[in-house]
């Protein structure tokens, strides 16, 4: 080999780029997600059959899509039934607040599951007054339902939707919403408190499950709706900021909602990544903008008012022993934003022939619940000509005994409550998903009935990007010449601007036309190939892949792009509206690596493995289960009973507690924890390594989940193939089982 050529393998260009290799790639990759962003709106177009025809035909055609709307947002579980509300009382306090010459103000319960009640005001007509509509009016996740009954004077007249519409006749009910404070946000027994809104911290364990704080709310709505169906008079639902949201989602999801109004939300959801995350709608742009929304409205009314929405410049402040909070900021819709929406949402309407149906109304002064608004709302369910006061004020009363931030405690402990039985229901759930679907009789017939499964997981877990598109243009060059082996840094393109990147060690006594088996081996959080690579770096990797290429393994170890803080996480918040995560591109940027490797003369593309460490150890277990290619995988420091550190709300080593807020994947919980996808990693040979002193979990954790592996491979007669090592250390490479369960699978004589 030439001096000349040594810099550069064979059959590559040299690689001139300068500077942060990782830094650049996790940029071009915002890019490319970015575009793909962009281009959402025309793509929804071919998961839509609309008929026009008729609206009864209209309304059936979108039926498949209302279904996904519900899943995406966790609107699934069957709600009580209800004949009634309770009132709330106390031997100190009167359930009811306050009145006026026509109706009263009550505060009441009504039971939703059963851990969970709405809670809220109902504002009832007296007897002599006839109920013209039944309305659920929704405050803003920062107001209370008291703020817009009137019953305090912390609003505007104006601004006191729920009063004003009791003021008109209507029989009115204003759920408390869930705040974005913190004061509940993580378990006191624990010590474990953080500054997660406490929307953010329902949406967090509710997510991992296939639920959401958004399909709580709603739920809440639709059992009012269940009560409220058994009167005459119409239903509509009128909500401002996030209850704008879940009045919106309401309609959506529920055809017995007959009017709809929306104040200080509706708008371009292209930048829903920039809000709270709990606003996180897994697919929500892959098939609906707000306009798609409003289009499971159409043709029932639909009023828009561009009220100024509620600002919100983050989460709360971080402060001792209080952290973790994902960023994201509430701005008020920009008007021109509400105005291109309701154009997109007004063709619906249009080619219904209910262009009348939708409303767009811009109050004066920027307040919600104009008389405007109102009063079309009301139109829309057939009130004509209605009154709506306003001037005219409750007197504000101070009710003894009750307290308001109790409530809203009760509230947030309910959520968590119910989502910690789903938690414990997840593993039935996933053996009637998997285990219930699969045949161990055979490895022809479990690898035969794990295809749809592994299709599934692709699809609806991980989010399946397009492929790669550009050829691969492989550039090299030599950055290490070491006694063993040298080591090339490797760029390989993936889609047009972005690149894959990672070195390549080989044996210096790689013989002509000789192939050998590769590992590749993957960092974790905020690692980098050098990690793994460099002799001369200590660290927890212990230079493995040095080390493998010393034993005559040729190693590749890949950049992930989770380096970089929160410039990694917000690709993750970019691609989950659209259906993607972190791993869509991980393993299309593996699947290029994969060919690439597959091309070289020197390598044995039957022989390549995977050993990852902590976050690689999470890719251990999401690309081989995906990518056939890899002949085995190796999950270190990070196998563990995965659901319950994402979801629980009772142990210290949850990721609730944690600023890593980019963890939880939709549904997951329900279809596959680790030993499932360990199931589409079999029959290829799997292993774990832990450390005892790991701190990503407990051993009764890593052993619990282990054994749902260990059971499969002895079912399947491949008992050899799957093996586990406990070792005395912590969070880090051990290699002692781990290198011969390498050289045992992908048959590879160890050193003498």
């Amino acid at each position: 080999m030439s001096h000349e050529t040594a810099q550069v393998l064979h059959g590559t260009e040299a690689l001139t780029f300068e500077g942060d290799l990782a830094a650049q790639m996790v940029e071009v990759l915002d890019g490319y997600v970015s575009r793909a962003i962009t281009g959402s709106i025309d793509g929804r177009i071919e998961l839509w059959n609309r008929d026009y025809s008729s609206h009864t035909a209209y309304t059936e055609s979108v039926e498949p899509n209302r279904a996904r709307f519900r899943k995406r947002i966790g609107c699934l579980d069957s709600r009580l039934p209800i004949e009634e509300l309770s009132y709330i009382a106390t031997t100190k306090a009167s359930a009811q607040l306050t009145e006026d010459e026509s109706y009263t103000v009550s505060r009441v319960r009504w039971q939703v599951f059963d851990e969970v009640e709405g809670e809220g005001l109902l504002l009832e007509p007296k007897h002599n007054v006839p109920i013209t509509a039944q309305i659920v009016a929704l405050p803003d996740a920062d107001w209370t339902p008291e703020m817009i009954a009137g019953v305090t004077d912390k609003l505007p007249a104006s601004a006191q939707f729920a009063r004003r519409l009791a003021k008109a006749g209507c029989r009115v009910v204003v759920p408390l919403l869930i705040n974005r404070a913190d004061t509940y946000s993580g378990n006191p027994t624990l010590g474990a408190m953080t500054n997660q809104p406490h929307r953010e911290f329902i949406y967090r364990m509710a997510f991992e499950l296939g639920r959401h704080i958004i399909g709580y709310e709603v739920q809440k709505v639709l059992s009012l709706v269940d009560w409220m169906s058994l009167a005459d008079a119409p239903i509509g639902v009128i909500g401002y900021g996030e209850g704008g949201l879940i009045a919106l989602y309401s309609a959506a999801v529920d055809t017995r909602i007959q009017a709809t109004a929306v104040s200080g939300y509706f708008q371009s959801r292209q930048e829903v990544w920039r809000e709270p995350i709990y606003r996180n709608v897994w697919g929500l742009l892959h098939e609906f903008g707000d306009a798609e929304i409003a289009s499971l409205i159409a043709p029932r009314p639909l009023v828009i008012e561009t009220s100024r929405g509620p600002e919100v410049a983050g989460p709360p402040s971080v402060r001792e022993g209080r952290r973790g909070a994902a960023p994201g900021q509430l701005v008020s819709p920009p008007i021109y934003a509400v105005e291109q929406e309701v154009e997109r949402a007004r063709d619906f309407y249009q080619r219904l022939n209910s262009d009348d149906g939708l409303r767009l109304i811009s109050p004066v002064d920027g307040l919600p619940g104009s008389e405007e608004a109102l009063t079309a709302l009301l139109a829309g369910l057939g009130v004509e000509n209605a009154s709506i006061d306003s001037s005219s004020l409750l007197s504000a009363t101070t009710v003894a005994g009750f307290d308001d931030e109790a409530r809203q405690q009760r509230q947030f402990m309910q959520l968590v409550n119910l989502s910690q039985r789903f938690l414990r229901e997840a593993a039935s759930r996933r053996q009637q998903f998997f285990w219930e679907r699969t045949d161990t009789s055979s490895l022809a017939r479990w690898e035969e009935t794990c295809t749809d499964a592994k299709t599934y997981f692709w699809d609806e877990v991980i989010g399946r990007c397009p492929p790669p598109d550009v050829p691969a243009n492989p550039r090299t060059r030599l950055i290490y010449d070491e006694p063993l082996w040298k080591g090339y840094e490797v760029v390989l393109d993936v889609w047009d601007g972005v690149f894959a990147y990672g070195i390549l060690l080989l044996p210096n006594d790689l013989q002509p036309g000789e192939q050998r088996p590769v590992v590749v081996c993957q960092h974790g959080l905020e690692g980098r190939p050098q990690d793994t690579a460099d002799p001369r770096i200590e660290s927890v990797y212990h230079s493995y892949a040095a080390s493998l290429a010393d034993r005559g393994f040729i190693t590749y170890a890949p950049q992930n792009p989770y380096i970089g803080l929160d410039a990694f996480r917000v690709i993750q918040r970019k691609a989950n509206p659209i259906k993607w995560s972190l791993f869509s591109l991980i393993i299309r940027q593996h699947e290029r690596t994969l060919d690439w490797l597959a091309e070289q003369p020197f390598v044995d593309a039957e022989r390549i493995g995977f050993y990852g460490l902590s976050y690689g150890g999470k890719t251990a277990m999401r690309v081989p289960a995906v990518l056939d290619r890899y002949a085995c995988s190796i999950c270190s420091a990070d196998f563990n009973e995965w659901i319950v550190k994402n979801a629980t709300y009772h142990s210290r080593y949850s990721y609730m507690f944690t600023g890593e807020y980019e963890m939880p994947e939709f549904d997951l919980g329900n279809t596959f924890n680790y030993g499932e996808m360990a199931g589409l990693i079999a029959p290829r040979p799997f292993m774990v390594e832990r450390g005892h002193d790991d701190g990503v979990a407990p051993d009764e954790w890593v052993a619990h989940e282990f054994a749902v592996v260990r059971r499969l491979y002895v079912q399947l007669g491949i008992a050899d193939r799957t093996e586990i090592e406990f070792f005395d250390g912590g969070h880090q490479i051990n290699s002692d089982k781990t290198f011969r369960f390498l050289h045992r699978h992908l048959d590879w004589p160890e050193p003498q």
